[in-house]
């Protein structure tokens, strides 16, 4: 089973379950944890392979269902039968699958430099990736995605992170990684004619040009779907500008809380 922590909050009954991406762990979520858990009970997962999950490869065939399965058993074993979902990067795509294969466990998402779609320079990125995974260090790989993804000074915390968590994950884990990209795209275009009636925040960085544009297209065709741009900064926003990433979504979930109690 994946390693995850609990940060339990003596006033709530809620539960908010942190996500992380692709080559990322539950560190990325540090400038979260103190502002959410005075309002919710938090869930933070290290997905297989990552984190101190690095020794947990899951059972059977590897994909984005599996994955997304291992989360849900977390919950299971914690008794947790619904919960808001906080995602980053490839992570929105697991927790938009967890909605579609259980949707009574999602109350609602925000999903942070969300992966909506791909533009050309984002496919150019996966082409080279899959053609140089096994010629070029994983490291040095890594390291020139974070800097393609997150370039500029502003983001130089954020790749710092996401360079050191990825230190953790073994070669052929982000290789498998790389190995879903297909069937990331198929369930993208899936998605794209499937209206979800859950409330969903797209939370993204204003310098974040490989994934906002696609972004803005999802939210303009779903009703049930907002989204807030954050000035200044890229597709890591919850690092770069955590005060107000923390503002924005805390206000967003207790809103659904609310609604739904109502």
């Amino acid at each position: 089973m994946l390693f995850y922590k609990i940060f339990a909050a003596s006033q709530s009954s809620e539960w908010v379950v942190f996500v992380h991406g692709a080559g990322g762990s539950s560190a990325v979520w540090f400038k979260q944890l103190r502002a959410f858990q005075k309002e919710f009970n938090v869930l933070l997962v290290d997905l297989r392979g990552h984190g101190r999950s690095n020794d947990y490869h899951g059972e059977g065939a590897y994909s984005i269902e599996a994955i997304s399965q291992d989360v849900l058993k977390v919950l299971d074993k914690e008794s947790i039968k619904s919960a808001h979902f906080v995602g980053v990067s490839l992570g929105t795509i697991l927790i938009r699958t967890i909605v579609e294969m259980a949707p009574e466990r999602a109350l609602s998402a925000v999903y942070a430099g969300a992966v909506a779609g791909f533009t050309k320079w984002a496919r150019i990125l996966i082409v080279a990736g899959q053609s140089l995974k096994y010629l070029v260090p994983f490291e040095t790989l890594y390291a020139i995605f974070a800097w393609i993804i997150m370039p500029g000074k502003k983001a130089a915390e954020a790749r710092k992170v996401f360079i050191r968590e990825s230190r953790r994950v073994a070669p052929e884990e982000f290789r498998r990684w790389l190995g879903l990209i297909p069937s990331v795209s198929r369930k993208l275009q899936k998605w794209a004619s499937v209206q979800s009636k859950m409330r969903s925040l797209y939370l993204m960085g204003s310098r974040d040009y490989m994934f906002l544009p696609p972004a803005k297209k999802v939210v303009a065709r779903t009703p049930n779907s907002h989204l807030q741009v954050i000035d200044g900064v890229g597709h890591v926003c919850n690092i770069e500008r955590p005060e107000v990433f923390n503002e924005i979504a805390i206000a967003f979930l207790k809103r659904t809380t609310s609604t739904s109690a109502a």
